[in-house]
C-alpha cells in the first residue's frame, strides 16, 4: 500500500492538468489512466473528429468550388490517407501530453483500472499484470462518459458502430443509418456522406436539435438536405438484423412500420458515465439515477475530500467545461480560493458545416423563463462576406435583454460559427450592449462585421 497526497483517476482534459499542477505545488501526486493519456478529446473525440472533418469539408470543397469558377475533373478520397493522419494526430498529441507528465517531479503514472476499496482507498487492476493498492488524502475523479447503447432488439447481434469505433474503420460505409440527430450523429453522418456514403438519419422526435431554437434547426435541415442526407424524424428504431451482406432494421415511422436496409449502423443517441466500476458504494459518494457524480457549486462530492470534474458529473459534456472544472478545483484546493461554476458561460459549437457557435440562452428558453427580449436575425445570403466567399447557407441570431440592451445568447450557423460566437461571447463577459456592437467599427469584409448587420434589424 502506497500514500499520496492526492490521486486523480483519469488523465482528461482535466485531470491531466490538474495533477501536474498538485504536483508541482508540492503535493505527491499519482495519475491513473485504464487507456490512453489525453482522454476522450485527444483521443476519441475533438482531435481525431475535427481532423478527419477538415478531410470532408475538403471532399465538399472540390464539388463547391465549381460556383467559384475553379473546375477538378476527377479527384477521389483516399480513407486511408484520412485515417493516417488522424492517427498521427492523435499520437502527437497523446505522446506529448504523456511527455509531460512523466518530466513532472512528485507525479507518478499508472495504467490501469482504479476501483474504491476503501473511503480513501484505491485498488487499481495494472494494465500490465498484478494490482497496486493506494491511499491518498484527496481523490478528484475525471473518469468521464462512455456510449450509451439503447435497447434495440437485436441490435447486439450485429456490429454496430459506436463514435469511437466509427473512427477505425478501414473502408468508406456504402449506406451509413445514424441512430440519433445530437452532435455526435450530425457531425458523423455528414462527414461520410462527404466521403461517398449514402447516409440517412433518424430521430425518434419530430425535429432535431431540440435543444436549440426552431429556426436554428430548420436551417440546420436544410442544410443536409441539400447535400441528400434525409433525416426521418418521429422514427424509432424498432429491431435490427443481418440480412446477409447487409442490416435491416425495422423502424416506426409516424406509426407506420418499414424495414430500412444499410451496411452500417451508428448508435450515436447518447452517452452515460463511466462510474459503475469505481465502487463508489464504498466512498460514500452520491450518483443520481443515470449514474452521474452529484457534486456541488465548487465540484465537491458528497464525501470529503473527493471531487468530480468533467463529463463524469453531468452537465455539460465539452472539453472546455472539463478544463474550466481543472481551473475551479486548482484554484480552491491549491490556492485555497473561492472559485465556484456558479453563472457561468457555456459556450460549445458543433463543428458540422457550416458550424452551429451557441452560447448563452436561446430564444425558446428565454420565453420559457417569461424574460423580456429582443430578438435580432440575419440569414448568411444577406452577409457580405458570405456572398463573396460563395457560402450564403445558415443565419445568426442574437437574444438581447430589451430594458439592458445586454446580449443573453447567441447562435450562429455559419462558416467559422464558432470563432463568431466567441466575439459575442467577450461581448456578455465585458456587458457590452449590443448598440455598442452594432455602431462598431469592423474591418471590412469580415464575418465580424455582420454583428453590424445582425443588430441593425432591431433598429428597422
Amino acid at each position: 500500500m502506497q500514500h499520496y497526497d492526492a490521486i486523480a483517476i483519469g488523465s482528461g482534459q482535466a485531470g491531466t492538468p490538474l495533477s501536474r499542477k498538485l504536483a508541482e505545488s508540492g503535493l505527491k501526486t499519482a495519475l491513473i489512466e485504464k487507456r490512453w493519456v489525453g482522454g476522450t478529446c485527444v483521443n476519441d473525440g475533438c482531435s481525431p473528429t475535427k481532423a478527419m472533418i477538415a478531410s470532408a469539408k475538403a471532399a465538399w470543397s472540390v464539388y463547391h468550388n465549381k460556383s467559384l469558377g475553379v473546375i477538378t475533373d476527377h479527384f477521389y478520397v483516399d480513407f486511408s490517407a484520412i485515417i493516417k493522419r488522424k492517427d498521427d494526430i492523435v499520437h502527437r498529441m497523446r505522446s506529448s501530453s504523456e511527455k509531460s507528465i512523466q518530466e513532472t517531479k512528485n507525479l507518478d503514472l499508472f495504467y490501469g483500472t482504479a476501483t474504491f476499496s476503501g473511503n480513501k482507498e484505491i485498488t487499481v487492476t495494472l494494465n500490465d499484470g498484478g494490482t497496486a493498492v493506494f491511499t491518498a488524502d484527496k481523490f478528484f475523479i475525471n473518469t468521464g462518459e462512455k456510449p450509451s447503447v439503447p435497447k434495440i432488439d437485436g441490435i447486439e447481434s450485429v456490429d454496430y458502430l459506436t463514435s469511437t469505433s466509427i473512427m477505425e474503420l478501414d473502408s468508406i460505409p456504402e449506406h451509413l443509418l445514424v441512430l440519433g440527430s445530437g452532435y455526435i450523429g450530425l457531425e458523423f453522418g455528414q462527414m461520410f456522406k462527404r466521403f461517398g456514403s449514402k447516409v440517412t438519419i433518424i430521430e425518434p422526435s419530430g425535429r432535431i436539435l431540440k435543444k436549440e431554437d426552431a429556426d436554428i434547426a430548420e436551417e440546420v435541415t436544410k442544410v443536409l438536405k441539400e447535400e441528400d442526407i434525409p433525416v426521418l424524424t418521429n422514427t424509432k428504431a424498432k429491431s435490427v438484423t443481418e440480412n446477409g451482406d447487409h442490416i435491416a432494421v425495422t423502424v416506426d415511422e409516424n406509426g407506420k412500420e418499414t424495414v430500412l436496409e444499410c451496411s452500417h449502423i451508428l448508435v450515436a443517441t447518447g452517452r452515460r458515465p463511466q462510474t459503475k466500476e469505481l465502487g463508489l458504494d464504498k466512498t460514500g459518494v452520491d450518483v443520481d439515477e443515470k449514474g452521474y457524480i452529484k457534486v456541488n457549486d465548487k465540484l465537491e462530492t458528497s464525501a470529503a475530500g473527493i471531487y468530480a470534474l468533467g463529463d463524469v458529473k453531468g452537465g455539460p459534456a465539452f472539453t472546455h467545461i472539463s478544463y474550466d472544472d481543472y481551473r475551479i478545483i486548482s484554484e480552491n484546493v491549491i490556492s485555497k480560493g473561492n472559485a465556484s461554476t456558479k453563472d457561468r458561460l457555456v459556450p460549445y459549437c458543433m463543428f458540422i458545416d457550416p458550424q452551429l457557435g451557441r452560447v448563452g440562452i436561446t430564444e425558446q428558453e428565454a420565453r420559457e423563463q417569461g424574460l423580456d427580449i429582443l430578438v435580432a436575425t440575419i440569414k448568411n445570403d444577406s452577409v457580405a462576406r458570405s456572398i463573396e466567399t460563395g457560402d450564403e447557407r445558415g443565419m445568426m441570431k442574437a437574444v438581447i435583454d430589451a430594458k439592458t440592451k445586454q446580449i443573453l445568447g447567441a447562435s450562429v450557423l455559419a462558416e467559422q460559427g464558432g470563432e463568431i460566437v466567441t466575439i459575442l461571447q467577450m461581448a456578455m463577459m465585458g456587458n457590452v450592449t449590443y448598440d455598442r456592437l452594432m455602431n462598431g467599427v469592423f474591418a471590412h469584409p469580415t464575418y465580424a462585421e455582420s454583428l453590424n448587420n445582425l443588430f441593425m434589424t432591431l433598429e428597422q
